[in-house]
């Protein structure tokens, strides 16, 4: 069982952004990137669970908030204008082996890095 640490994540430009570990409540490990704004924290959740049929599944959840500052009578504040969500649930059967699960976990993140979900998810283009 892994112990709480930060996670070191590159982003397009290959810079390096620093999520460091911010609670565990009810199963689910929360890290956040601080902005200096609450508000405007990167988070990722991970959890991991049993379904009563058995299965194994592990949640992973990273939102990315896009904050600007508003002027409203002369005071200027930061705001949220947008959010970037990524869900992702990986389920396997309890009678999975160490190396399906691994196998899965490979594809997954070979597919995310697949020129295909870079022009579908990162340039929102259509699949013909």
């Amino acid at each position: 069982m892994p112990a709480l640490s930060s996670l070191v994540l590159k982003d397009n430009a290959n810079a390096d952004h620093t999520f460091t570990p911010e609670n565990i409540e009810n199963g689910v490990a929360a890290f956040v990137e601080s902005t200096g704004v609450p508000l405007g924290n990167k988070r990722i959740t991970i959890a991991k669970n049993q379904t009563a049929q058995g299965r194994r599944k592990v949640t992973v959840k990273l939102a990315v908030p896009t904050m600007e500052d508003a002027v409203v009578n002369g005071v200027t504040r930061s705001t949220v204008t947008r959010v970037a969500y990524c869900d992702m649930t990986l389920s396997f059967d309890g009678l999975s082996t160490t190396l399906e699960r691994k196998n899965v976990l490979a594809y997954a993140k070979n597919l995310l890095a697949h020129a295909t979900m870079v022009s579908v998810a990162g340039d929102l283009e259509g699949i013909y």
